[in-house]
């Protein structure tokens, strides 16, 4: 076979073995993992978590990291998807006689992402989803006091982000979306030991592997704009294999100017998780929808002040109009 990565011709074992070894020089070049430490898995069933725990637990075997793993998986509520899905993460936890831990948007915000389509529409149901999913497994490692949440993002998922964030222009996440291990001040790491392997690598793994893992692309995906990001890369790798580790290295070495102001994170004082606004994303998402203004929490118009205002004047007449 073929390697995509490097082109190099490889019978089936030393692929495997070449696939392996560079996750293993990955963990031991970030630093991911000390010995003792419990780590939780994202997994959700498609085949970046499935090949992540399987080959953490190989490698945690054949190099005697002296890990305990466990998967915790999110549960957005998005019917034909999510709950398929879940099933074969139930089938992982069998394979690889890990704990599993599933939490669902419904018991932590009151709402799944099938009631919050019906709301929003399918523009903007991503941003929902990515907000509340980022804050679900934090809450996730949280209850299980965890000392790393490893996540499936590969590298085709990172050179994504890196334009996505570039056309942004959004400098803190693009320093944020290359670190191999990310960390606040009172919060768990996550770090990504597929970070420098490709997609279609992970792919190939899982077939001949024959492992069991779910491929069908989430119901809502089609209008994300990570999309076109993910399009556009494809067609850069057709012409030059090595553009996706090419734009992650770019990443990497960008660097902000000392006169450019970065947000200060601090607490929520709704939900206390970490924030670079006065309210969280999530908290405020959650405001627009309980209070049946989905739209405001994702836009930033005049036309949604004036909407949360003309709401509030309504509440302040309702209530004064009242007898006593």
């Amino acid at each position: 076979m073929i390697r995509p990565k490097t082109g190099d011709a490889l019978c089936k074992d030393c692929f495997f073995w070449a696939f392996e070894t560079e996750i293993h020089k990955t963990i031991v070049g970030g630093g991911m993992f000390k010995r003792g430490d419990l780590v939780a898995v994202a997994a959700s069933g498609g085949k970046d978590s499935t090949v992540l725990a399987y080959v953490l637990k190989l490698l945690n075997k054949r190099h005697d990291y002296g890990l305990k793993l466990l998967l915790l998986s999110i549960d957005e509520g998005i019917t034909g998807y999510r709950d398929d899905s879940l099933e074969t993460v139930k089938q992982n936890r069998d394979e690889y006689d890990m704990p599993l831990k599933i939490l669902s948007y419904e018991e932590l915000y009151g709402w799944t992402m099938d009631a919050i389509v019906k709301q929003i529409g399918r523009k903007n149901n991503c941003t929902f989803c990515g907000v509340f999913r980022r804050q679900a497994l934090d809450r996730g490692v949280m209850m299980l006091d965890v000392d790393c949440l490893a996540t499936g993002h590969n590298a085709d998922d990172i050179a994504e982000t890196v334009l996505m964030n570039i056309l942004r222009g959004d400098i803190a996440r693009l320093q944020r979306c290359t670190a191999i291990v990310t960390a606040s001040e009172g919060t768990i790491p996550r770090c990504k030991p597929l970070k420098y392997t490709y997609e279609k690598e992970i792919v190939m793994y899982a077939y001949f592997k024959k492992l069991t893992y779910f491929s069908t692309e989430c119901v809502f995906a089609p209008n994300a704009y990570r999309g076109h990001a993910r399009a556009f890369l494809k067609d850069l790798e057709k012409i030059r294999p090595t553009s996706i580790i090419d734009i992650i290295h770019s990443g990497e070495q960008l660097s902000v100017h000392e006169g450019v102001r970065l947000a200060v994170r601090g607490k929520c004082p709704r939900c206390g998780f970490l924030t670079s606004q006065p309210v969280c994303k999530a908290c405020t998402l959650l405001e627009g929808l309980n209070r049946g203004l989905p739209r405001l929490g994702i836009s930033k118009s005049s036309l949604a002040t004036r909407a949360k205002e003309e709401q509030d004047r309504t509440a302040n007449k309702t209530f004064l109009s009242k007898d006593f």
